[in-house]
């Protein structure tokens, strides 16, 4: 079994990995336990998951519809009046089935209730496993801005199971892969050149590196739990592709994006913004552009879409005094936070984007 051990928050892979839940079921004896899960990934995954539970409370479900427009305030109530209403007190336990909607929301709900009862991550997608599974971030979007409401609180463990994989159609992994791709271009060379090789539809191959991504995580966190410096690395192609993302699902001129595919172009358009404002390598601007675009279909935005998208920037989390703050990239692996980014580059940076042949 693959393991990061932690004094809350130790993550488990694979072979091994439900005894290490049931044990823990039996050390917390909770009064309770309630699983969040969504429209999906109940149809989907909760056999996998009862198949695998043996303690002896009998879990009530509590499903939510899926998609990121249900990661909000009104679902948060939702669950709480649930919660409320089944009994739930602070030594109930929830159990989050799901991607990362499921887990950012359902830690989130579980850190709030009764002023915080314990919760366990298992995430069923990609994107949930390299993610969500690591950090403590938890929280709800306010309106078409991401994650705006929320808390930082590790759960008490997280199970990584890849079987759960086989249930995702293949758009899904590869968004999911787009944050592996990210953890390459701020770790090393050497990860960015195994990651940007992987067939992520392949679940058999895909462990290895998927774990190596979790410990990229993991080794950053653990540096900087609050994100007062080197953990903000970890949001290099999400200040642009935030922003695409909550565009995308707000406006009919282009189809909504899941979040790996909008970071997935956020990280071309950064590491261009990289090249012109760090001197990030030409030859690594082209294998980082190339790489990507082999993987995730070109999207095409009209002056109005990017107008509307560079407006949503001020709503990024690691703005300080209404000035945009970007992670850009002297060289693979080499970053530099806080950076800023004149609009004139974003725009040049879209239109590279646009002509990449």
């Amino acid at each position: 079994m693959k393991e990061i051990i932690k004094n809350k928050g130790s993550v488990y892979c694979n072979t091994g990995v439900w005894n290490a839940f049931n044990k823990e079921l039996k050390k917390l004896k909770p009064t309770k336990i309630f699983v969040i899960t969504d429209t999906n990934t109940k149809k989907f995954c909760t056999s996998l998951f009862l198949n695998h539970y043996t303690f002896t409370i009998s879990p009530e479900i509590l499903e939510i519809p899926e998609g990121e427009t249900q990661k909000n305030i009104a679902t948060c109530l939702t669950l709480w009046n649930e919660l409320s209403e089944k009994g739930a007190d602070r030594q109930s336990l929830i159990i989050n089935l799901g991607g990362g909607v499921v887990t950012d929301l359902g830690g989130f709900v579980a850190s709030t209730f009764k002023r915080g009862i314990d919760f366990i991550n298992i995430p069923t997608s990609l994107l949930a496993m390299v993610d969500a599974s690591v950090g403590g971030k938890n929280g709800v979007d306010l309106g078409l801005i991401k994650n705006q409401i929320g808390i930082i609180n590790n759960p008490r463990l997280v199970i990584i199971d890849t079987k759960f994989l086989n249930t995702l159609p293949d758009n899904q992994k590869t968004s999911g892969y787009a944050e592996m791709l990210k953890h390459g271009l701020i770790h090393s060379d050497d990860y960015w050149n195994k990651v940007k090789n992987l067939n992520e539809t392949n679940i058999d191959g895909l462990e290895e590196l998927l774990w190596e991504s979790v410990q990229i995580k993991n080794n950053i966190v653990t540096q900087d739990p609050f994100e007062k410096g080197l953990r903000k690395t970890l949001n290099y192609g999400h200040t642009l592709g935030h922003a695409i993302e909550s565009h995308s699902l707000s406006k009919d001129s282009i189809n909504p994006l899941l979040h790996g595919e909008a970071v997935a172009i956020g990280m071309i358009l950064t590491s261009y913004i990289s090249n012109i404002i760090l001197g990030f390598p030409e030859d690594k601007l082209n294998d980082v552009s190339r790489s990507i675009l082999d993987k995730f279909k070109r999207v095409n935005f009209n002056s109005s879409d990017i107008d509307e998208i560079i407006k949503l920037l001020i709503y990024d989390k690691k703005n300080t005094n209404g000035k945009v703050l970007f992670v850009l990239l002297n060289d693979i692996g080499n970053h530099k936070i806080n950076c800023e980014v004149p609009n004139d580059i974003i725009l040049e940076a879209f239109d590279y984007y646009k002509n990449y042949k």
